[in-house]
């Protein structure tokens, strides 16, 4: 049944008005153009087989999924909580490749694939100002910084030594090259559009507030791969560890330029535990993604084989062997990789702004600022001190009920507001108030906007509404399953007794023994055991924890039970008797002990719970065929032959 399930979820219902009745079943019915879709969709193989055996063979199939979907329908399954629940979760998820603009992300794409034909050198200083902190005077920092190197009263490399950023404010500011969604939008933005030798106005980026200059412009070098030899030098270890660390590089020069192979230095010599087993390859790597010196040597070599070095960066000195030169990579070749990268930037922002900014005009979006101020300003009045400071007391605004903004005709009201605010923050003002509320305020316009078009897209947009149908039809299907079939099997005691009852002869022990089986690492441990075994006054969990210590956690595993001697690879033990030690060796020194305390020389039955995995299986197929049949006499189905005729041999 879960191979129907999964053969069949994919059914729609989007057939054309005037489309051809394939068959009925019940009151309802399914057209041909319908079921060609769906039977093509889920063909094993690329071209759908259209003979009439396998089209009468998946209509068989099909027609059930329909009448089990008719049952889920009845039984109201969609309204149940935890399937509401994930129906709304894939309509969130899935909903999020529809809510863009198309034509914007397709520019963005373009813009992102342009830019990456060039690298850009920057020298930075930044103000940092996370979300939820004073926002007022890191904008005045970076003004008053960027008005200091206005009037050239400081260059911008010594101001940089105000920079929040420890990793470039000692370099002047600068931080190499980068080229496309390598670094947030706002910052690329920046660096992009600033001429080189130019200096940015001040900007916003999820870090604080930035300026930046432009030191250097380059065509893009794509990536090289390379192989290196790092000789680690300790920060802490000062001028003696450095000139200790740059001997012996030059040492490992000397040997490369003797003839020695750049693969046996590595292993000899290289401190980089990542590469040192693969002869020091490092993966592909573009601009921005090493330390600058590092960088500039390995773009700096022509040809494959050529050798660089010793190259000194704060982690020491490294010889690099340029293997290989990769260029920038064509658009159509790259656009899925940049697509994915754009999904995930702060640009797709943009394609969504815009998005829904064409929702609000065509669905008459109309915000109400007076009514948001009046809750702001009750917002920013909560006390800072008491017993409910900074506390949302949604009681204290049960009586503003103004609408802050419409969409498609309907009132979102402030109470509305508050309670989503309430819920968002669990009534705690973290933060400062007139942020928090602000931020909270545009969070809920999206929130509403979002989940009004997820619902519009059912209406609009026939694959979303297709691929909702079939998740839907999906996911009911499987809980029936799940109470006629899959669980009721295990639930149902009684059903599943009386079932076995009927069946005993068929669930056999073959011939076997019962008792105790003990696989041993090796000789050392399997001598230890067996003097423990033949003492006879040792239990199986004496035995194994005496063996495995701390330092051999797995000198022996035991296990109890009723075995048959197939599952040995041993004919000699069909000799076994009762209270018999057995030994069956092993690959590389293993053992396996067989102490037998009964032994059956013929095949016996066995009880419920031995065969029970068995049982419920069966069962379960038992259980699935009654459902069926009942559901064909609930659904009768009627085939329209001729139809079904048009069909076969079609392509």
């Amino acid at each position: 049944m879960r191979k129907l399930v999964l053969t069949c979820v994919a059914a729609g219902a989007f057939a054309a008005v005037n489309a051809q009745t394939l068959f009925t079943y019940g009151p309802y019915s399914v057209n041909k153009s319908e079921f060609l879709r769906v039977y093509k969709k889920n063909s094993i193989n690329k071209k759908p087989d259209m003979s009439e055996k396998e089209l009468r063979s998946y209509l068989e199939l099909y027609t059930l999924f329909r009448m089990k979907v008719a049952e889920a329908d009845k039984q109201h399954l969609d309204t149940v909580a935890s399937i509401e629940r994930e129906l709304t979760n894939y309509r969130k998820q899935l909903a999020k490749n529809y809510l863009t603009d198309e034509q914007i992300n397709n520019k963005l794409l373009q813009e992102a694939y342009d830019r990456m034909k060039e690298d850009v050198r920057v020298s930075h200083i930044l103000v940092s100002c996370y979300p939820g902190s004073d926002t007022v005077a890191a904008r005045r920092k970076i003004d008053s910084i960027a008005a200091v190197i206005k009037s050239k009263a400081q260059t911008f490399e010594a101001m940089a030594a105000l920079s929040d950023d420890k990793g470039s404010r000692d370099r002047g500011g600068d931080i190499g090259f980068f080229s496309a969604l390598q670094t947030v939008y706002p910052f690329e933005n920046a660096a992009y559009n600033t001429p080189k030798g130019k200096i940015s106005a001040p900007f916003r980026s999820q870090f604080g507030y930035h300026i930046l200059k432009v030191t250097d412009r380059r065509s893009n070098k794509g990536e090289v791969k390379v192989a290196q030899i790092m000789i680690q030098v300790s920060r802490s270890g000062g001028p003696e560890a450095d000139m200790a660390g740059k001997k012996r590089a030059d040492s490992v020069m000397a040997k490369l330029k003797a003839g020695v192979p750049f693969g046996t230095l590595v292993q000899e010599y290289s401190d980089d535990k990542f590469t040192v087993n693969d002869s020091g390859v490092m993966k592909p790597f573009g601009v921005g993604k090493m330390v600058p010196d590092f960088e500039a040597a390995a773009f700096a070599m022509k040809k494959p084989g050529e050798i660089a070095g010793p190259v000194k960066t704060e982690y020491g000195y490294h010889i690099i062997k340029l293997l290989e030169k990769m260029p920038l990579q064509p658009f159509d070749s790259i656009k899925a990789q940049i697509k994915r990268k754009v999904d995930n930037d702060s640009r797709a922002q943009t394609a969504r702004e815009a998005f829904f900014d064409k929702i609000k005009s065509k669905n008459g979006f109309k915000e109400y600022p007076a009514a948001f101020t009046e809750v702001y300003n009750k917002m920013i009045a909560i006390p800072d001190t008491g017993a409910n400071a900074n506390t949302i007391q949604p009681d204290d605004f049960r009586n503003m009920n103004k609408p802050m903004f419409t969409l498609a005709g309907k009132n979102y009201t402030q109470t509305d507001f508050v309670t989503f605010m309430y819920n968002l923050t669990r009534g705690r003002m973290n933060g400062p108030k007139n942020a928090v509320t602000r931020d909270a305020y545009n969070l809920y316009v999206n929130n509403v906007v979002t989940d009004f078009q997820e619902h519009k897209l059912v209406e609009e947009n026939p694959e979303f509404k297709m691929l909702m149908t079939e998740y839907r039809d999906g996911i009911m299907l499987f809980e029936l399953m799940d109470r006629n079939v899959w669980s009721k099997a295990s639930r149902d005691t009684v059903g599943l007794k009386a079932f076995f009852a009927t069946r005993k002869g068929k669930y056999m022990w073959d011939q076997g023994f019962e008792g105790a089986v003990y696989k041993f690492k090796n000789k050392a441990t399997y001598d230890t055991g067996m003097l423990m075994i033949k003492a006879g006054k040792y239990t199986e969990e004496e035995i194994a924890k005496a063996i495995n210590t701390h330092e051999r956690p797995d000198g022996v595993t035991v296990q109890r039970g009723h075995y048959e001697f197939s599952r040995f690879k041993d004919a000699t033990l069909a000799e076994l008797t009762a209270n018999k030690i057995k030994t069956i060796p092993g690959e590389n020194g293993a053992m396996t002990v067989i102490v037998a305390k009964e032994v059956f020389k013929a095949p016996s039955s066995k009880t419920l719970d031995e065969a029970r995995g068995y049982v419920v299986a069966e069962y379960q197929d038992h259980l699935e065929k009654e459902w069926n049949e009942k559901m064909r006499r609930e659904y009768p189905v009627k085939v329209n032959e001729s139809v079904f005729k048009s069909m076969v041999g079609s392509k």
